[in-house]
């Protein structure tokens, strides 16, 4: 009984925050979101990644190695994914992979993990965050946009924040009491801040295929979880930090690939991105509370 308890304390607050989200979206379809993606772009993701990875007891082998475990995860969803686009007759599958290969480990994977793990889930998934928004910027500009802009990654504050955190973790510095303090409390109104909007978006978004979004996001969903326990189980990983890597990998379509392809994509394409996302994140609801259960009881 002890995890169902558990299970519930982890996952409602994620899906309470979301639904407060979701009712304010639909009371006012006109409530503007640009602060909260502009806050989290700038300076919330920033202080996330910087408070989760130095201030949470990871070591730098821990950063570097689950770093490295989700890219081979990323790489192995694009391996399913492609062939997977092919077979539902996708266009323009270059511009339709991002969803398939990006989770939504930021808005969903973080609290869910922190609930889970604590701090030390926190750091961890952070480790896995920060690649995901360093290839948001790089290989999903790259992919929507089907060129390559050295800018974006110029102007792009949490890859400074990455850069950062690791050289605080390499060199096994300790920042001062008020940076951990301020970076902690950005966190968690970022974290608010980004369910809600999840809440919020999901009353915009529309599916338009939905065959072709069924499709995409089972593969998400299923292959995602999958390809986690193999990558637990081929590098011999256990404890907490595999529960995350587990929970992380069963993420559904991330918002930001909507917000990247909006810019650098044509509608349709953005259309097709937009359905799979609906459709994983309702799927998740079901999906995740059993990846939960399974990492609580295996993993902890």
């Amino acid at each position: 009984m002890s995890i169902y308890i558990k299970l519930f304390e982890v996952l409602f607050p994620v899906f309470f925050v979301i639904g407060i989200g979701y009712y304010l979206g639909k009371k006012n379809p006109k409530i503007d979101t640009t602060f909260i993606t502009s806050f989290a772009a700038n300076i919330g993701t920033p202080a996330m990644v910087i408070y989760a990875v130095t201030s949470t007891g990871i070591t730098f082998d821990i950063f570097k190695n689950y770093f490295w475990y989700y890219l081979i995860a990323i790489v192995a969803f694009a391996i399913v994914g492609v062939p997977t686009l092919y077979l539902i007759k996708t266009k323009d599958i270059i511009r339709e992979l991002p969803p398939l290969i990006f989770p939504n480990t930021g808005n969903m994977g973080v609290p869910i993990c922190l609930f889970a793990y604590g701090t030390e889930g926190l750091g961890v998934s952070a480790s896995i965050t920060s690649l995901i928004i360093l290839f948001h910027f790089t290989l999903g500009v790259f992919l929507a946009d089907r060129k390559f802009n050295f800018n974006v990654i110029i102007k792009n504050p949490p890859f400074y924040a990455i850069l950062f955190s690791a050289f605080i973790l390499y060199n096994e510095l300790t920042l001062p009491t008020v940076v951990i303090n301020t970076t902690e409390w950005l966190m968690y109104a970022t974290i608010f801040l980004i369910l809600m909007s999840l809440g919020i978006a999901l009353t915009r978004l529309k599916v338009f295929s939905f065959k072709k979004a069924i499709i995409s996001s089972l593969t998400r969903m299923v292959i995602g979880p999958f390809i986690g326990l193999l990558l637990i189980y081929y590098f011999n990983l256990s404890g907490f930090a595999a529960g995350v890597l587990l929970i992380q990998c069963s993420m559904p379509s991330a918002v930001l690939n909507y917000l990247v392809g909006s810019i650098y994509s044509p509608k349709k394409i953005v259309d097709s991105v937009a359905s799979t996302i609906v459709v994983s994140t309702i799927m998740s609801f079901v999906t995740i509370p059993i990846v939960v259960y399974f990492a609580l009881r295996f993993f902890s």
